[in-house]
C-alpha cells in the first residue's frame, strides 16, 4: 500500500485526511442565475489506509446521491456548526478509487454571490463570483476543506451563452457561444484556492504570461492601471525563483468583492478599488502575485499558522515595490503598515493571545485571525530578520526555502525549525524567535521603518497645526497617494472644526475619486464630527457601493466608535444587500444585528 501524507490536527475541518485524503477532484457544474444556485457532481480520485469512512466538510449545501466506485452508497451528514457546518462520511472499501458527490447550493451558501445587472459595471447581464478563503469553499464544493490537502482539479461549467466562465485554472481567453467551459489546473492547490467567476467579460493581453480580464466598460481603464504586472513578475523571479503557475492574470470583480484582492492561482480576483487612474494602489497585485510563492506554492498548514501566508507575502511585496518604484517608495507602504500594525494591538488589549503569530482557533472563525497582526507583524518579524542576518542572508535562505518546500505545506513549528537550521545556527546569529512568534505585542528589537517623505508630511502637519502653513499652501503640495493617505490619518485628534472645513475647502477630500483617500478622510470626518461639503452623502453612497471589507468595516467602526450606531445601521441596511456574506458577516457582527 502507498504511504500517506502526515497530516497535521485542523480543528477546522471535519476531514481525516491521514486515514482517506483527496487528491484531484472532477467539478461538473452547472450555474443557475434564474435560482441562484450551482448544481452538479464532485468526483474525487482518493487515497486511503484501512479507513472505513471517508470524511468531507459541507455547509448549507443540499447532498442529494453519493456514490463510490459508481455504486450508490448511503451517506451521513453530521451534527451542524454554526461555523464549520457539517461532516459529511462516505463509506468506503480499504481498494476504494473513486468517490462522488452530487448535490446542489442553496440560499445560504455563503461563498457564492450573485449579482443583478444593476450590479455590474455594464449594467447587462448577472453576475456570479465565489470567495473560498479561509473555510468557504465547503459551501459552494462538498470538500475535505482544510489548507493542507492539496488537490488538482479539472472543471466542466456550463453558464448561460451571454456569459463566460473562468476560474482558478488554465482558462478561456474568449467567450464562446456554447456557455460551456472546460478548466484544469495541473498543480496540486489548497481548496480556499478553487474560485470561479461568471460574467460578460473580456480579456486583454499585457505580456505572454500575464493579461486582465473585466467588463468591456472597465477593460482599458485596468489595462492601463495594471501595465507593470509583466515587470512585477519579472521582479519576483529575480528575488525567489520561477513562478511556478504557467500565466498571472487579474480579473476586476464588480464592487461587492469583499478583499482588496483574492490569490486563487492563475486567476488573482481584485477590488475595482485600487482602479485609480494613476497606478498608486498596485502595490495590491504586488501582493497577490507575492502570494504565488507564499501562499499559494508553500501554504499554511491551519489557520492558526495564518501569518506564513500573509507575513511572507507582505514581506515579498515590500520587496517587488522596492525593486520596481525604490526603498522610499516601499518604506512608506511599510510604515502605512506599521501604523495598521498599532492601531490593530491596541485594539486587541483585552486579548493580547490575538496578537500572537501563531494563533489558536479551535472553536472559533478563522476570520477572526486575518487581521494586520498575521500581515504587518509577520512582516515586521521577516524584515527583522533581514536587519539581522543581512539581505543576501536572508535572500538565499528564502529563495531555498520555496524551492525545497514547493507545493506542500508548512506549520510553524516546521517553519522554525528550519530556520533555526538553515538561516540562524548556519549564520551563528542568535534570534528573539519564541518572543515574536508566541508572545503578546512587538518586541524591543524591531526594526524601524523611516520614511523621509512622510516625515516632511509630519513636519507640514505641525506646521499646520500651528498655522504658519495655510491649507491653500497644503493643497499645492506635490505629494503622492501614500503622502496624502499619511497627511489624512495623522490629522490631529484636536484640530478645530474650522481648519477642518477649510482643509476640505481646498483640498476637496470629500470628493476624492480615490477610494483610498475616501476611506481614510470619511474616517476622520466621522471622527471629528464633520458635516461638511455634503460629506454625510458622500459617506452613504460610498457605503451604497463599496463592499471592501476592510473599507466599509473601517467606516462603521468609526460610525460605532463615536456614538453614531443609529446612523450606521440606517445605512447598512440599505447597503447590506450589495455585500458578499463576509462583509456582511462582520458587520452583523460588529452592529449586533441580524437578519
Amino acid at each position: 500500500m502507498k504511504k500517506m501524507s502526515s497530516y497535521a490536527n485542523d480543528t477546522h475541518s471535519f476531514a481525516k485526511p491521514n486515514e482517506a485524503v483527496a487528491k484531484h477532484l472532477l467539478l461538473d457544474i452547472g450555474v443557475d442565475f434564474d435560482k441562484e444556485i450551482i448544481t452538479g457532481t464532485a468526483t474525487y480520485t482518493i487515497e486511503s489506509t484501512n479507513a472505513n469512512n471517508i470524511f468531507f466538510d459541507t455547509k448549507n449545501l443540499k447532498i442529494l446521491q453519493t456514490f463510490v466506485d459508481k455504486k450508490e452508497v448511503k451517506f451521513t451528514l453530521g451534527a451542524n456548526d454554526a461555523v464549520l457546518g457539517q461532516s459529511l462520511s462516505i463509506p468506503i472499501e480499504s481498494d476504494s478509487k473513486i468517490v462522488s458527490i452530487s448535490y446542489e447550493t442553496t440560499d445560504k451558501t455563503e461563498a457564492l454571490q450573485f449579482l443583478n445587472p444593476q450590479q455590474t459595471a455594464d449594467k447587462k447581464h448577472p453576475f456570479l463570483l465565489t470567495q473560498g478563503q479561509a473555510i468557504l469553499t465547503r459551501t459552494w464544493i462538498p470538500i475535505q476543506d482544510s489548507p493542507q490537502v492539496r488537490l488538482t482539479y479539472q472543471a466542466k461549467v456550463k453558464v448561460p451563452k451571454e456569459l463566460m466562465a473562468i476560474m482558478s485554472a488554465e482558462n478561456p481567453k474568449a467567450k464562446n457561444d456554447t456557455g460551456n467551459y472546460v478548466f484544469d489546473m495541473k498543480q496540486p492547490i489548497s481548496p480556499y484556492l478553487i474560485a470561479l467567476a461568471v460574467g460578460d467579460l473580456v480579456y486583454k493581453e499585457i505580456s505572454p504570461r500575464t493579461g486582465v480580464y473585466a467588463e468591456k466598460s472597465m477593460i482599458d481603464k485596468v489595462h492601463y492601471e495594471f501595465a507593470d504586472m509583466e515587470k512585477m513578475v519579472k521582479a519576483a523571479e529575480n528575488l525567489y525563483g520561477k513562478y511556478a503557475w504557467d500565466q498571472f492574470d487579474v480579473v476586476v470583480l464588480p464592487p461587492s468583492f469583499p478583499f482588496g484582492g483574492m490569490e486563487n492561482p492563475r486567476l488573482t480576483f481584485a477590488t475595482p478599488t485600487v482602479i485609480a487612474g494613476d497606478r498608486s494602489l498596485t502595490s495590491l497585485i504586488a501582493h497577490e502575485l507575492a502570494h504565488s510563492w507564499s501562499g499559494n506554492l508553500v501554504t499554511n498548514a491551519t489557520w492558526n499558522d495564518f501569518w506564513l501566508n500573509e507575513g511572507f507575502t507582505v514581506y515579498f511585496e515590500m520587496r517587488i515595490m522596492e525593486a520596481l518604484y525604490g526603498k522610499e517608495y516601499a518604506n512608506m507602504l511599510a510604515s502605512i503598515g506599521r501604523q495598521d500594525l498599532a492601531e490593530e494591538i491596541k485594539n486587541f488589549h483585552d486579548q493580547p493571545e490575538a496578537t500572537h503569530l501563531k494563533l489558536d482557533l479551535e472553536g472559533k472563525n478563522p476570520d477572526d485571525g486575518m487581521n494586520s497582526i498575521a500581515y504587518d507583524k509577520g512582516y515586521l518579524f521577516l524584515r527583522t530578520l533581514e536587519e539581522t542576518v543581512g539581505r543576501d542572508k536572508m535572500d538565499t535562505f528564502l529563495k531555498e526555502y520555496f524551492n525545497k518546500h514547493s507545493f506542500s505545506t508548512m506549520t510553524t513549528e516546521k517553519f522554525l525549525k528550519y530556520l533555526d537550521k538553515e538561516l540562524l545556527a548556519k549564520n551563528k546569529v542568535t534570534f528573539n524567535v519564541n518572543d515574536w512568534v508566541y508572545k503578546a505585542g512587538i518586541p524591543d528589537n524591531a526594526a524601524k521603518i523611516v520614511s523621509d517623505k512622510f516625515q516632511k508630511v509630519e513636519e507640514a502637519i505641525v506646521n499646520w497645526e500651528k498655522g504658519t502653513l495655510s491649507e491653500k499652501e497644503l493643497s499645492k503640495k506635490d505629494w503622492n497617494i501614500q503622502q496624502k493617505i499619511h497627511f489624512i490619518r495623522n490629522i490631529p485628534t484636536e484640530i478645530s472644526l474650522e481648519k477642518f472645513i477649510a482643509l476640505d475647502n481646498a483640498c476637496q477630500f470629500s470628493t476624492a475619486t480615490n477610494s483610498y483617500i475616501a476611506m481614510v478622510w470619511f474616517e476622520q470626518a466621522i471622527n471629528h464630527d464633520y458635516h461638511g461639503n455634503n460629506v454625510d452623502a458622500h459617506i452613504e453612497n460610498f457605503l451604497m457601493t463599496v463592499g471592501r471589507r476592510w473599507y466599509v468595516s473601517t467606516l462603521y467602526k468609526a460610525f460605532k466608535r463615536n456614538n453614531q450606531v443609529e446612523t450606521a445601521k440606517r445605512i447598512y441596511e440599505k447597503a447590506r444587500p450589495n455585500y458578499h456574506s463576509v462583509t456582511a458577516n462582520t458587520i452583523d457582527d460588529m452592529l449586533g444585528v441580524s437578519y
